[in-house]
């Protein structure tokens, strides 16, 4: 069943992303995940205010497959060029 990385982020250093970017992408592709959601305007049609944050979702085969991806020793070296970077949340959502 498919699952979903959603991404909410504020970048406040922009040098530090377009490395970070181009391998997390790379990475991404090889565990078989494709950005859905991606930087778009967001349009709050109920509920509290959109806070701007850039939101990204990424759909994964499985849960299984975002837990490797996300503790893969690849993925926590390329992580660390982000850091200090910008205010990131993440979660791992099970499709239906």
């Amino acid at each position: 069943m498919p699952a979903y990385l959603v991404v909410q982020l504020q970048i406040t250093r922009e040098e530090a992303w377009p490395e970070y970017r181009r391998r997390a992408f790379e990475l991404v592709a090889r565990y078989g995940g494709k950005t859905i959601v991606g930087g778009g305007a967001v349009e709050v049609l109920e509920g509290s205010s959109y806070d701007g944050r850039k939101i990204r979702i990424i759909e994964f085969p499985s849960m299984e497959t975002i837990r490797a991806f996300w503790h893969s020793s690849e993925y926590t070296e390329i992580k660390k060029l982000r850091e200090g970077a910008g205010i990131v949340d993440v979660w791992a959502v099970p499709g239906v």
